[in-house]
């Protein structure tokens, strides 16, 4: 089975959990950041796996195009969606549906918010800054869930 772990990252937390992801499954497997991958052509693979992260409300527009380009391929994949955000709950799960298509969200497999990750070493001094005053967090925090990753892939090899 070929797999394609596609993803956008901006300071690394997708990129970390995309990873984690490569070293969990089996298989054959490919890690693509969408910045710098070139065309990536699902079609050449069993099972796609796709993954961005929140900023500003949003997720990456490199995963929305890469979405909206390949919606009829997808549909002929097995599928795994996975965000990265710092929100919990059903804030998360509003930015999760927010982030991929319906259609998208209803063909696949596993779905899963991994959390999130704030690296000031990272981030510019603007970031630094909007981070502080809208969250209160001062210094670098991690929230990825490693039971969210586990509970992702158990739903993807189930």
């Amino acid at each position: 089975m070929k797999t394609l772990i596609i993803y956008a990252t901006k300071h690394g937390c997708t990129e970390a959990c995309a990873r984690k992801l490569e070293e969990t499954l089996t298989g054959d497997i490919e890690l693509r950041n969408l910045k710098g991958a070139g065309e990536v052509q699902p079609g050449d693979y069993d099972t796609v796996l796709i993954g961005g992260s929140i900023h500003a409300g949003r997720i990456q527009k490199r995963v929305q195009n890469f979405c909206r380009n390949h919606k009829d391929t997808l549909r002929t994949k097995t599928v795994g969606l996975f965000l990265c955000c710092m929100e919990e709950g059903e804030k998360a799960q509003k930015q999760f549906d927010e982030a991929y298509p319906e259609e998208l969200r209803a063909h696949a497999k596993a779905q899963g918010l991994f959390g999130g990750a704030f690296d000031f070493e990272r981030m510019n001094f603007l970031e630094r800054k909007i981070i502080k005053k809208i969250s209160g967090i001062e210094a670098s925090v991690s929230k990825i869930s490693e039971d969210a990753i586990d509970r992702f892939v158990t739903e993807l090899t189930a």
